[in-house]
Parts: C-alpha cells; sequence; structure tokens
C-alpha cells in the first residue's frame, strides 16, 4: 500500500507540476495521438479539435480534359507515391482536371489537414484585406493591433510584411517533434494567446529570413482584430464562395474560436487545387477579380533574405530547370503551380520523413514537377 501511495503521490505532484509550468496542453496532445495510435499530428485529426465553419454556396466542379484519367503513371512515381502514403495526387493542366489518383480509402471528398499551407491562404487574407482597405498598408505595425507589443523589445517596430516574409525576428523555434517547445504548444493548447503572445523577440525585424509559425498566427491576429468577424468567414465570403468550391471546409481554431492561421484548413484535393489555379490565374476566377494580381505578384515574388526561396506564404524554386512555386503543409501537403506548362499540382498525405535537402525545399517537389511535366506535356 506503501508503494501506491508513492506512486498516486507521485503522479500528483507531476501533474500539479505540469500545470504550473503550462505544460498542461501535453495532456490533450497525448490524447490525440498516443491514446489513438499515432505518432504525431496527422491529416486526419480536424475533428479532434474546435474549427469555425468556411462555407461555399454554389459549388463548381472541375471541368474534366478530355484525356481524363487515359494515362497510368509511371512505375517510379506510383512508388514515390505510395512509399510517402499519399491520400490524393490531383494533377491541373489549362484550368482542367488531367488526372486524379487516391489511395489507402481516401476519395474526391476526402477532408484533410492543410497543417501549414494554411499560411499561404492567410496571406491571402492579408491582400485582401488591403485591397478593401481594411488594412491601411502592409507596413502597418503589428503593435497598431495589439498595443501590448510596444512594450516588447523589438515588438514595436514588427510590421504585417514582416510577418508574411517570415522575418519578424521572433524567438519560436520550429521544431515539430518536441513537445516542449511552441508548435506543440500551438497546435494542442487552448489558448492561441497564451501560446504566441509570450514569446519574445530575439532580433529585430527585417534582419533574417526565418519560417516560424508563430510569425502567421500574430499576423493571424492582426487580421482578426481589423476584420472583426472570424476568418473562417472571411475566407468564405471573399474565396471559397466567388471561386465556387466544391465543398464546405473548416479551420480548426483554439478553445476561443482562433483560427490557427499558421496551419489547418480541412479541406479536399479538388478544392486545393482551384487555390493553385487561382495564382495560374493571377487572382481571377473567370470573369472576377477575386485577388489582386499585383499582390499575388507579390506573394511569388523571392525575397533577398530568404536567399530567394520564400516569398509571402509561398515556396518559391528558381533553380530548376521547370520553374515553380507552391503552398507547403508539414508531412507533404502540396499545392504546385508551374507556370510554363499553365499546371497545377496537387499531393496530399503522410510523409513523415519527408527529404528537404533542396535548401530547405523538399525533394519531392521538385520530383513531382519534373515527372508530372514530362508525363502531361
Amino acid at each position: 500500500m506503501k508503494v501506491l501511495k508513492y506512486v498516486i503521490g507521485g503522479a500528483a505532484v507531476g501533474a500539479a507540476a505540469v500545470y504550473l509550468l503550462e505544460y498542461d496542453y501535453l495532456f490533450s496532445g497525448i490524447s490525440k495521438t498516443y491514446l489513438k495510435g499515432k505518432l504525431s499530428a496527422n491529416i486526419d485529426d480536424g475533428n479532434l479539435f474546435p474549427g469555425n465553419l468556411i462555407a461555399t454556396k454554389e459549388p463548381k466542379l472541375w471541368t474534366e480534359a478530355p484525356e481524363y484519367n487515359h494515362k497510368e503513371l509511371p512505375e517510379n512515381v506510383i512508388e514515390n507515391l505510395k512509399h510517402s502514403k499519399t491520400a490524393a495526387f490531383v494533377v491541373i493542366k489549362n484550368g482542367k482536371i488531367l488526372h486524379e489518383q487516391y489511395w489507402d480509402g481516401y476519395n474526391q471528398l476526402s477532408q484533410t489537414n492543410s497543417f501549414s499551407m494554411a499560411k499561404a491562404v492567410t496571406v491571402m487574407l492579408l491582400g485582401k484585406a488591403l485591397e478593401e482597405g481594411v488594412i491601411k498598408n502592409i507596413d502597418e505595425k503589428f503593435s497598431d493591433f495589439h498595443p501590448e507589443f510596444e512594450q516588447k523589445h523589438f515588438g514595436r517596430d514588427v510590421t504585417l510584411k514582416n510577418l508574411a516574409q517570415m522575418e519578424a525576428g521572433l524567438d519560436w523555434d520550429e521544431d515539430y517533434n518536441n513537445p516542449f517547445l511552441p508548435n506543440a504548444k500551438a497546435y494542442y493548447g487552448k489558448n492561441l494567446i497564451k501560446a504566441v503572445f509570450s514569446r519574445k523577440f530575439k532580433e529585430g525585424p527585417g534582419t533574417r529570413f526565418e519560417y516560424q509559425s508563430g510569425s502567421t498566427q500574430l499576423l493571424g491576429f492582426a487580421l482578426k482584430k481589423a476584420l472583426n468577424q472570424t476568418l473562417a468567414s472571411y475566407l468564405s465570403e471573399k474565396f471559397w464562395i466567388p471561386m465556387g468550391m466544391e465543398q464546405n471546409a473548416s479551420w480548426s481554431t483554439d478553445n476561443y474560436g482562433m483560427e490557427k492561421t499558421y496551419c489547418c484548413i480541412h479541406s479536399n484535393a479538388r478544392d486545393y487545387a482551384k487555390l493553385g489555379q487561382l495564382f495560374l490565374d493571377d487572382g481571377k476566377v473567370r470573369n472576377h477579380q477575386v485577388l489582386n494580381r499585383d499582390f499575388i505578384e507579390q506573394m511569388r515574388t523571392p525575397t533577398e533574405k530568404s536567399e530567394e526561396i520564400y516569398g509571402m506564404g509561398l515556396w518559391i524554386n528558381h533553380d530548376n530547370p521547370i520553374k515553380h512555386y507552391y503552398f507547403l503543409g508539414l508531412q507533404g501537403q502540396y499545392i504546385i503551380m508551374v507556370p510554363e506548362h499553365n499546371m497545377v499540382i496537387v499531393r496530399t498525405g503522410s510523409y513523415r520523413n519527408n527529404p528537404k535537402n533542396d535548401r530547405g525545399r523538399p525533394d519531392q517537389v521538385r520530383f513531382l514537377v519534373n515527372e508530372t511535366v514530362s508525363l502531361f506535356q
């Protein structure tokens, strides 16, 4: 009995320490991963978190190309996609769906986690807010929206552009495996303000490029303050509905209704492809300019500080003979735009050991671009 008392007492002390040190989100993380047979966040965990609806009204299905699904993918591509646990692979060319294929029980209606592809969507919302004059200037300071940041060293000078370009100087370790670092707290915690506003700045804004989920979450907070509505409803009104998305989607939130703007839109591969097509069409859907062309150009223009691999929310590869740029999410979520071939490539799935030897960019993206263009040119 004494041993049992010590065990129970030790467990109680440990639990108390976890709460005192504000690591209580670990309990949520364990219940949503290990207790469900998962090792980490996964593409199907949308129903484990609260979320806001991204509604569509008049869905418009993709027009099928005459050669739709006529060609089989080469063996090396199939092997790559299966090895990386691909859920969906979709190819759009000249504005029509040319190829789509699904594995492991996923299909056209399957909604999976965008992970960090949502960062580019958040920047798109910034572009729309600027276009509508809700936000006056991309160089507005974050502290204009949240004055408490005026007291932070360097914090008072951070602009919305710094946040969009990943040049904020935030003290944020972008580590997806360590449960004690800020990404885990933001993902599994109940309160994004606690997870993000507590972070300090380690250097002046604009000093250097450092990819950080916390920067995009701060951008989301500024947008929410300016718009005075949920970001999901604004996304629905300004993009999902005018683009004729095929399905409603959802955006995971904390327990207070704040969207996780650094990640976590849950949608299907066909609708992800429509986001890519919007960029190929310079912001137009049919005859409607959904997003200002100049802002789209700003998003896909590589910055000097990133050494030409990142713009605003988008990754860029102009080193490859076939130039492309793309939305990128954890575990290999891609919306890839290949302008020269008027092509969009979408891949979703669970690639946990995704090699990034291409100057921080996933090798798989370049592989899929080169192989897909070769097959469908």
